[in-house]
């Protein structure tokens, strides 16, 4: 869903310029790990970060481990922003980035990334707009290309028929699945934390399904590079 804007959030989000990249993220294109104080700690991203609740709590859990939540809305990663330098003590794990998922190639090198999560992405339900489902093939192959070798997407969403759709995809583009369920919190996943979506509609009852799909190897990847 996209916001309307609000006037006030360019001067507001000034406040937040140590947590944001709002410039070109293309320039730091294969130096995104420079960014962070420790800079061996694995690279972890999320696309679609909306207003942050995941990723500033995965960040606060995860300390060893570096992330970056890219959204491609400003006014929406003003309150990522927010909510992230809310948690004490300071983050210095997690930055967040003005981003196209279309464009992650130019913005993450080879072999960069080392895990990437996809919460509650827009199903984009109709036929004709499948190609736009962050789970389309054509992103499995940008995804591919960026992960580094045993990489893993993190998959969940409370669509069913995006889903199943995403497993034929992700099968046909020879990613390796694991941890396929139709019903998440029937065993929640240890050091994983919800969204504000999914904590909102799983207290509904909506089931919400999680998937973890390793990067193909071998020549399962050469079909990718086309």
């Amino acid at each position: 869903m996209r916001l309307r804007r609000k006037p006030w959030i360019e001067e507001a989000i000034k406040e937040y310029e140590g947590l944001l990249y709002l410039d070109e993220p293309t320039t730091l294109k294969g130096k995104w790990r420079h960014i962070f104080p420790k800079e061996n700690q694995p690279l972890h991203v999320e696309f679609g970060t909306g207003k942050g609740q995941f990723i500033s709590r995965m960040a606060d859990l995860h300390r060893d481990v570096n992330y970056i939540g890219m959204e491609v809305q400003e006014g929406v990663i003003y309150y990522a922003a927010k909510k992230t330098a809310a948690i004490e003590p300071p983050l210095d794990n997690v930055h967040l980035i003005l981003g196209d998922v279309n464009h992650i190639e130019d913005i993450f090198a080879p072999g960069e990334v080392d895990m990437i999560y996809l919460n509650f992405s827009d199903p984009w339900p109709k036929k004709r707009h499948m190609k736009r489902r962050l789970t389309y093939r054509d992103f499995l192959r940008k995804y591919a290309l960026i992960l580094s070798e045993g990489g893993e997407i993190h998959f969940k969403t409370d669509n069913k028929e995006l889903f199943d759709f995403s497993i034929e995809e992700f099968h046909a583009m020879g990613w390796i699945l694991s941890d396929v369920t139709y019903n998440l919190h029937e065993q929640p996943v240890e050091g994983e934390v919800e969204t504000e979506y999914e904590e909102k509609f799983s207290r509904k009852g909506n089931l919400v399904c999680r998937l973890v799909a390793t990067r193909p190897i071998g020549d399962s990847m050469i079909h990718l590079k086309r």
